[in-house]
Protein backbone atom coordinates (compact mmCIF):
# COMPACT_ATOMS: atom_id res chain seq x y z
CA UNK A 1 0.00 0.00 0.00
CA UNK A 2 0.87 3.57 -0.57
CA UNK A 3 0.19 5.50 2.40
CA UNK A 4 1.50 8.93 1.15
CA UNK A 5 3.50 10.86 -2.02
CA UNK A 6 5.82 13.90 -1.49
CA UNK A 7 7.32 15.94 -4.07
CA UNK A 8 6.67 18.61 -7.16
CA UNK A 9 3.76 19.11 -8.95
CA UNK A 10 4.51 18.50 -12.48
CA UNK A 11 1.07 18.94 -14.02
CA UNK A 12 -2.09 20.09 -12.10
CA UNK A 13 -5.58 19.34 -13.45
CA UNK A 14 -9.06 20.07 -11.69
CA UNK A 15 -9.49 15.88 -11.44
CA UNK A 16 -5.90 14.84 -11.09
CA UNK A 17 -1.89 15.76 -10.70
CA UNK A 18 1.15 14.65 -11.45
CA UNK A 19 3.92 14.48 -8.83
CA UNK A 20 7.49 13.77 -9.56
CA UNK A 21 9.26 11.93 -6.35
CA UNK A 22 13.10 12.65 -5.32
CA UNK A 23 13.41 9.50 -7.05
CA UNK A 24 12.58 10.95 -10.58
CA UNK A 25 9.07 8.95 -10.71
CA UNK A 26 5.94 10.52 -11.19
CA UNK A 27 2.94 9.61 -9.76
CA UNK A 28 -0.24 10.62 -10.79
CA UNK A 29 -3.11 10.99 -8.33
CA UNK A 30 -6.90 11.70 -8.92
CA UNK A 31 -7.97 14.32 -6.30
CA UNK A 32 -11.33 16.31 -5.21
CA UNK A 33 -11.89 20.00 -6.50
CA UNK A 34 -11.23 20.68 -2.72
CA UNK A 35 -7.86 19.14 -2.91
CA UNK A 36 -7.14 20.85 -6.47
CA UNK A 37 -8.12 23.90 -4.30
CA UNK A 38 -5.60 23.16 -1.66
CA UNK A 39 -2.97 22.61 -3.85
CA UNK A 40 -0.82 26.44 -3.75
CA UNK A 41 3.02 25.10 -3.40
CA UNK A 42 5.26 23.80 -5.82
CA UNK A 43 6.33 20.89 -3.34
CA UNK A 44 3.25 19.15 -1.66
CA UNK A 45 2.68 15.87 0.16
CA UNK A 46 -0.62 14.06 -0.68
CA UNK A 47 -2.46 11.55 1.66
CA UNK A 48 -3.25 8.18 -0.85
CA UNK A 49 -5.95 5.56 -1.70
CA UNK A 50 -4.69 2.65 -4.09
CA UNK A 51 -7.49 1.03 -6.22
CA UNK A 52 -6.24 -2.52 -7.62
CA UNK A 53 -8.95 -3.36 -9.95
CA UNK A 54 -8.22 -5.86 -12.45
CA UNK A 55 -7.27 -4.55 -15.33
CA UNK A 56 -5.79 -0.75 -13.63
CA UNK A 57 -3.95 0.59 -10.58
CA UNK A 58 -5.82 3.73 -9.66
CA UNK A 59 -4.07 6.21 -7.29
CA UNK A 60 -5.97 9.04 -5.93
CA UNK A 61 -4.95 11.94 -3.19
CA UNK A 62 -5.88 13.96 -0.66
CA UNK A 63 -4.71 16.79 1.74
CA UNK A 64 -6.15 15.35 5.01
CA UNK A 65 -6.69 12.52 6.77
CA UNK A 66 -10.29 13.07 7.21
CA UNK A 67 -10.73 13.58 3.16
CA UNK A 68 -9.01 10.00 2.62
CA UNK A 69 -10.99 8.56 5.84
CA UNK A 70 -14.81 9.57 4.28
CA UNK A 71 -13.17 8.25 0.36
CA UNK A 72 -12.77 4.74 1.94
CA UNK A 73 -15.96 4.39 4.01
CA UNK A 74 -17.60 6.02 0.52
CA UNK A 75 -16.26 3.08 -1.56
CA UNK A 76 -17.40 0.73 1.33
CA UNK A 77 -21.12 1.83 0.49
CA UNK A 78 -22.99 -0.35 -2.50
CA UNK A 79 -22.93 1.01 -5.38
CA UNK A 80 -20.61 3.84 -4.81
CA UNK A 81 -17.13 3.65 -6.50
CA UNK A 82 -14.07 5.60 -6.88
CA UNK A 83 -15.73 8.10 -9.21
CA UNK A 84 -18.88 8.82 -7.72
CA UNK A 85 -16.86 9.06 -3.80
CA UNK A 86 -14.63 11.59 -5.59
CA UNK A 87 -17.01 13.92 -6.22
CA UNK A 88 -18.91 13.88 -3.70
CA UNK A 89 -15.92 14.84 -2.42
CA UNK A 90 -15.37 17.61 -4.51
CA UNK A 91 -19.04 18.77 -4.06
CA UNK A 92 -18.97 19.05 0.05
CA UNK A 93 -15.58 19.14 2.88
CA UNK A 94 -15.69 16.03 5.13
CA UNK A 95 -17.74 17.89 8.17
CA UNK A 96 -20.48 19.30 5.45
CA UNK A 97 -20.47 15.61 4.69
CA UNK A 98 -21.02 14.28 8.55
CA UNK A 99 -23.42 17.10 9.04
CA UNK A 100 -26.03 15.79 5.65
CA UNK A 101 -25.64 12.24 7.24
CA UNK A 102 -26.17 13.39 11.08
CA UNK A 103 -29.64 15.10 9.34
CA UNK A 104 -30.29 12.37 6.84
CA UNK A 105 -30.65 15.01 4.34
CA UNK A 106 -30.62 12.67 1.20
CA UNK A 107 -31.72 16.49 -0.88
CA UNK A 108 -28.66 17.87 -0.17
CA UNK A 109 -26.35 14.50 -0.64
CA UNK A 110 -28.16 14.69 -4.23
CA UNK A 111 -26.11 17.85 -4.78
CA UNK A 112 -23.14 15.56 -5.81
CA UNK A 113 -22.88 14.49 -9.74
CA UNK A 114 -23.53 11.19 -10.12
CA UNK A 115 -25.72 10.52 -6.86
CA UNK A 116 -29.30 10.04 -7.12
CA UNK A 117 -32.11 10.09 -4.70
CA UNK A 118 -31.84 6.24 -4.12
CA UNK A 119 -27.77 6.32 -3.86
CA UNK A 120 -28.13 8.88 -1.08
CA UNK A 121 -30.68 6.80 0.71
CA UNK A 122 -28.11 3.80 0.51
CA UNK A 123 -25.39 6.15 1.86
CA UNK A 124 -27.24 7.35 4.53
CA UNK A 125 -28.51 4.07 5.55
CA UNK A 126 -24.82 2.33 5.48
CA UNK A 127 -22.76 5.38 6.74
CA UNK A 128 -25.74 6.58 9.35
CA UNK A 129 -24.90 4.43 12.30
CA UNK A 130 -20.72 5.58 11.15
CA UNK A 131 -20.91 8.96 12.20
CA UNK A 132 -18.80 8.39 15.00
CA UNK A 133 -15.92 6.60 12.32
CA UNK A 134 -16.60 9.87 9.78
CA UNK A 135 -15.75 12.29 12.80
CA UNK A 136 -12.71 10.05 14.28
CA UNK A 137 -11.10 10.10 10.68
CA UNK A 138 -11.13 13.66 10.30
CA UNK A 139 -8.68 15.86 12.08
CA UNK A 140 -7.66 15.14 15.40
CA UNK A 141 -8.12 19.05 16.57
CA UNK A 142 -12.03 17.93 15.41
CA UNK A 143 -12.41 14.80 16.89
CA UNK A 144 -10.94 15.92 20.21
CA UNK A 145 -13.05 19.31 20.11
CA UNK A 146 -16.02 16.27 19.45
CA UNK A 147 -15.01 14.54 22.42
CA UNK A 148 -14.94 17.03 24.74
CA UNK A 149 -18.24 18.24 23.60
CA UNK A 150 -19.87 15.12 24.17
CA UNK A 151 -18.68 14.80 27.68
CA UNK A 152 -20.13 17.82 27.91
CA UNK A 153 -23.45 15.94 27.77
CA UNK A 154 -24.25 17.46 24.00
CA UNK A 155 -25.62 14.43 21.19
CA UNK A 156 -23.37 13.92 18.37
CA UNK A 157 -25.66 15.05 15.77
CA UNK A 158 -25.44 18.93 17.19
CA UNK A 159 -21.94 18.39 17.37
CA UNK A 160 -21.56 17.56 13.96
CA UNK A 161 -23.88 20.17 12.93
CA UNK A 162 -21.77 23.03 15.34
CA UNK A 163 -18.10 21.84 14.29
CA UNK A 164 -19.41 22.21 10.36
CA UNK A 165 -19.43 25.46 10.76
CA UNK A 166 -16.40 26.39 13.08
CA UNK A 167 -13.66 27.76 11.31
CA UNK A 168 -10.67 26.92 14.16
CA UNK A 169 -8.06 24.89 13.72
CA UNK A 170 -6.94 24.39 17.54
CA UNK A 171 -9.37 22.19 19.94
CA UNK A 172 -9.56 25.00 22.54
CA UNK A 173 -10.94 28.14 20.38
CA UNK A 174 -13.05 25.04 18.35
CA UNK A 175 -14.97 23.54 21.87
CA UNK A 176 -15.43 27.40 22.38
CA UNK A 177 -16.53 28.68 19.26
CA UNK A 178 -19.10 25.13 19.08
CA UNK A 179 -20.35 26.13 22.83
CA UNK A 180 -21.44 29.47 21.67
CA UNK A 181 -23.67 27.78 18.86
CA UNK A 182 -24.64 25.06 21.12
CA UNK A 183 -25.75 27.20 23.55
CA UNK A 184 -29.09 26.59 25.13
CA UNK A 185 -31.46 29.44 25.19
Amino acid sequence: MIAAIEGEIVVKEPNYCDIMTASGVAYRLFISLNTYAALDKPRVRLLTSLILREDSMTLYGFTSEAERGLFEALIKVSGVGPKSAMAILSTFTPAQFAEAIANGDERLLTRAPGVGKKSAGLIILQLGGALDKIRASGDSASFKAAQALETLGFNSREIAQALAKCVSGDVPTLVKEALKLLKKP
